[in-house]
């Protein structure tokens, strides 16, 4: 790890609160059409990893909802939130403002858009490539220097384009699914070894004797054994756009709220999130599952033997 990182992050980081204050008071500044954002519940400490069955919304529009929006889109430290909420998930606000620009406004808005959007793509280079540290040591690492820095929102990029025809909201509830080699996640857990931490509620001593035995049970099996990292995202808010003279529709996840600027003062059809209950979905086509051995809980880690054979 360099010597200069640390100072790199902390210029990366002022820069961003910079921008986005100013980005905010340009918004602030135009006429506003419409705006609609949907509260979600926050995750608790200690609650990252628990399953979300049910999640409530509540909906708030107008002058009250553009406030939310740009309050959330300067969101970066925990210091700016509750402190029984979590630094590990991220704060989400769904919804859509739309405000009247001209072609110009638009441009300008979107330059303003694309330097935030590009220190942010730089910070998470910083912690996640340039630090060289595995992903179990980044978040002690970075809440060391900063501390209640909330990684997922500072991340986030933020969408500003012209506005769409209609925008309706909706959830997606899908899994990542990455093929991976045994030597490659050998050196992932060699590594965590070599660092000598500990993680709740483990002693130091003994996540290592948990490691080393997850160790053992990869090396155990051939080198080209087909092995899968198939993790389940959570539920995410989505938004889908149409363009004036589309059928079609073009889905975006919506995280954050989305900004829209039109020449006009028509305003886009908006649609409504309704709260999610996950034994309310119904799939038009869900595919057999593979048979699959998990081997690795915490990381997801599954032999397919069905692939082996394939």
């Amino acid at each position: 790890m360099r010597y200069t990182l640390v100072s790199e992050m902390r210029q990366c980081i002022d820069e961003m609160e910079q921008r986005l204050g100013e980005l905010s008071l340009a918004l602030e500044a135009l006429p506003l059409l419409a705006a609609r954002v949907f509260t979600l519940p926050g995750v608790k400490k200690g609650d990252e990893q628990l399953p979300l069955e049910t999640i409530p919304v509540h909906l708030y529009s107008g002058t009250t909802a553009r406030r939310l929006a740009l309050e959330h889109l300067k969101l970066l430290f925990m210091q700016q939130q509750s402190e029984s909420l979590s630094t590990r998930s991220a704060v989400r606000l769904p919804g859509a403002l739309f405000f009247q620009a001209d072609k110009a406004c638009l441009s300008a808005l979107q330059d303003q858009t694309c330097e935030i959007n590009r220190l942010k793509q730089q910070l998470e280079r910083l912690i996640s490539r340039d630090s060289g540290l595995p992903s179990e040591a980044r978040f002690p690492f970075v809440h060391q220097h900063f501390p209640g820095l909330i990684t997922l929102n500072a991340y986030r990029s933020v969408t500003l384009e012209p506005a769409p025809a209609s925008v309706h909201f909706g959830w997606a509830n899908k899994h990542i699914i990455k093929k991976v080699t045994r030597d490659d996640i050998c050196r992932q857990l060699e590594k965590s070894l070599k660092a000598g931490r500990a993680r709740a509620p483990w002693t130091r001593e003994q996540w290592a004797e948990k490691v080393a035995q997850e160790l053992e049970t990869l090396l155990s099996l051939p080198a080209d054994a087909p092995l899968k990292i198939k993790r389940p995202v959570k539920v995410q808010p989505i938004a889908r756009l149409r363009a004036e003279g589309s059928r079609k529709q073009r889905q975006l996840p919506c995280p954050t709220p989305l900004l829209f600027c039109s020449e006009t003062s028509r305003i886009p059809v908006t649609g409504e999130l309704n709260d999610y209950d996950q034994n309310s979905i119904t799939h038009r086509h869900k595919p057999a599952a593979r048979a699959m051995t998990l081997l690795i809980p915490r990381l997801w880690l599954w032999l397919d033997p069905d692939a082996a054979a394939s």
